[in-house]
């Protein structure tokens, strides 16, 4: 089951880089999918959803938008889409930092050399404004990369947070395919149980968070969670007891959790002890 979790960066040709990569291995790439659900467990329109993932939402949009519930929902979704069972090369967003911990997933980044993206640009928009195409850039790019500081507290730029990047300006489409190619069919990056549960893992964590999400005596809960072959183990100080219990009983009804070590503190019983301390 190949997995390529793969950067957006506007100008860049990896949308070409995707689909070579795609039609090679017989698998699909990935980006629109992820929408529709978002939109459905946020209760907002599609094209709402779309400008939040873009960073590029209105000003009312902005102000209006629960940012906690996209960064939660989103990754669950690209989870699930990670999940089918095919291979595939993800192109949604975040799927590069969230995918970075399975070790065979082949996270790439495809790049180039602002001004020449801005040249692409220019002729994908058939403008001789290079201005605005510029300034369409820059906006992408400000706002992809405080989307992923934000919810990953990493920079978008950063090599290591990739296993291969591409500059489209020294290789050629099919170049960057090629190279591609050879991380996911190399030995390092095929799936075994380790990085399969390792996936499975993660996978569990993000639908457990986004069901405490979705439930109204949850829903405000910020806490650090953990899984292991089904186990959970729930950590973090919550406001009273009642909010403990429920969060674990919520945890526990979330389909593959097979146990829950409810490690959360409550508030008042930390002062409590650090005042008898």
């Amino acid at each position: 089951m190949p997995l390529i979790a793969m950067t957006r960066e506007m100008g860049s040709f990896g949308k070409d880089v995707a689909a070579g990569v795609a039609e090679a291995l017989a698998i699909p790439v990935l980006h629109h999918e992820i929408i529709e659900p978002l939109a459905d467990k946020m209760r907002l329109r599609k094209s709402h959803v779309i400008r939040l993932l873009e960073g590029h939402p209105s000003f009312f949009e902005r102000l209006t938008a629960d940012q906690t519930s996209l960064s939660i929902y989103t990754a669950e979704e690209t989870f699930n889409l990670a999940a089918q069972g095919r291979g595939a090369v993800l192109r949604s967003w975040g799927a590069a930092n969230l995918l970075r911990p399975v070790s065979h997933v082949v996270c790439v980044r495809v790049c180039a050399p602002k001004p020449l993206r801005i040249e692409r640009m220019k002729q994908r928009m058939k403008s001789s404004d290079a201005t605005q195409a510029k300034r369409e850039v820059e906006d992408n790019d400000e706002a992809h990369g405080a989307i992923i500081r934000r919810h990953f507290g990493v920079d978008w730029w950063d090599a290591e947070q990739y296993d291969l990047v591409l500059n489209t300006e020294r290789m050629s489409i099919e170049e960057c395919v090629d190279n591609v190619l050879h991380c996911v069919r190399h030995a390092d990056f095929q799936e075994t149980s380790r990085s399969h549960a390792m996936f499975e893992n993660l996978r569990l964590q993000a639908r457990v968070r986004a069901h405490l999400r979705q439930t109204p005596q949850t829903r405000t809960v910020r806490i650090a969670i953990s899984a292991d072959d089904g186990t959970l183990v729930l950590g973090g100080v919550v406001d009273s007891a009642l909010e403990r219990s429920r969060a674990a009983e919520v945890a526990a009804a979330v389909p593959g959790v097979m146990a829950v070590r409810n490690e959360l503190a409550v508030i008042a019983e930390r002062r409590s002890h650090h005042r008898d301390g």
